[in-house]
């Protein structure tokens, strides 16, 4: 990607930046860092849980901009991932996110595509903040990611709060039975690094096999 690229894709990027705010749950008392009798088995669990479809909203709240995207499609088949998001802001349209770990594809609405072998750095380089999307397919479902070290705190009622991996800190706001077969999964996450938030919103969310 060449210099003269990134100042425009920054600038259909960014225009994901509208007026919105994050407000943060009040840390649940009581909370230990010893696992329920059930994690590994819902561990196991989420692993397989692999291929899926999800949709929902996004939100990004940092010092120099903020706004929120539609996420008209989040489709997971094992590592590969495609995420089809749409914003009205400033007319940014839709832009559509496609990759693996180690790799990723970002489309524009005008057409124009840009890969890239560093996804955060892509992002970072178009968007202005740090997204571990690599991550995220993890920590979606409520699971750390298979690299790095991290944390987990557990709430009085046994259920994942927080997660701490890779200078980030998750906390798990709501959580919902989607999927019959599997036990509830998130329906709202925040994500915050240093002055940064990102939300989560989820709707509804399949298994696809």
């Amino acid at each position: 990607m060449t210099r003269r690229t990134l100042p425009l894709l920054a600038a259909l990027l960014l225009s994901l930046a509208g007026c919105t705010t994050i407000q943060l749950e009040p840390l649940t008392e009581g909370m230990t860092e010893q696992p329920p009798a059930e994690w590994a088995a819902r561990s196991n669990q989420l692993t397989r849980f692999n291929h899926w479809l999800l949709s929902g909203k996004l939100a990004v709240k940092q010092p120099s901009d903020s706004g929120t995207a539609v996420i008209n499609r989040w489709q997971q088949r094992s590592e590969s991932y495609e995420l089809a998001l749409s914003s009205s802001f400033l007319g940014m349209g839709s832009t559509e996110l496609k990759g693996v770990p180690g790799y990723i594809e970002l489309t524009m609405p005008n057409g124009d595509r840009y890969q890239s072998s560093e996804p955060e750095k892509l992002i970072q380089a178009a968007t202005g903040w740090q997204l571990p999307i690599d991550n995220l397919t993890w920590w979606i479902k409520g699971l750390p990611a298979p690299d790095g070290d991290f944390r987990l705190l557990f709430d009085e009622q046994n259920k994942l709060a927080i997660l701490k991996q890779d200078g980030w800190e998750i906390r798990y706001d709501r959580w919902q039975p989607f999927v019959d077969t599997l036990p509830e999964l998130p329906a709202r996450i925040t994500a915050l690094k240093g002055d940064k938030r990102v939300r989560v919103v989820i709707s509804h969310w399949q298994r696809e096999d």
